[in-house]
């Protein structure tokens, strides 16, 4: 369940400048990364040879693919709101992403987004969510920036 449900063009606009919360633990196990490579064609050494990893990445251990944790945005966004009585939801873009920190393999990660900005275009609204994918007990995220959607109301 989501912990905002928004409703309408006005919600949306009281919620500028406002943390929206944050998503609960995500792990990113082996599979899920061998998967990502399957279905990518990325099967660079650094995320699928556990046993290279281990000897050879400054990490010690396989990572994430950049655009895995990127993926992952649907499913933990869900989990922080929800906007209903929309016609159409479009995903228009991501803005100033950066990625931080490598996510080791079986490393626990989760969303926090907040609204940064909120435009009413003539019945559809263009709204920019900041987004941190924060890993369990470090300080720096994986990720960080700005998805922008488009709501057709």
């Amino acid at each position: 369940m989501a912990n905002h449900i928004i409703n309408s063009i006005e919600e949306w606009e009281a919620l500028e400048g406002h943390d929206l919360g944050e998503s609960a633990y995500f792990t990113i196990d082996q599979q899920q990364i061998d998967m990502f490579a399957d279905a990518t064609g990325d099967h660079q050494w650094i995320h699928v040879d556990v046993e290279r990893a281990k000897r050879e990445s400054p990490y010690k251990a396989t990572i994430a693919h950049g655009y895995l944790t990127i993926s992952l945005l649907p499913g933990l966004i869900s989990q922080i709101f929800e906007a209903r009585n929309t016609k159409m939801l479009i995903n228009y873009g991501i803005e100033d992403l950066r990625f931080a920190q490598a996510v080791k393999a079986g490393t626990e990660v989760n969303l926090k987004a907040s609204v940064k900005e909120v435009k009413n275009l003539r019945g559809t609204l263009r709204v920019k969510i900041n987004v941190r994918l924060q890993i369990k007990d470090s300080p720096r995220p994986a990720f960080t920036g700005v998805i922008v959607f488009l709501y057709h109301y």
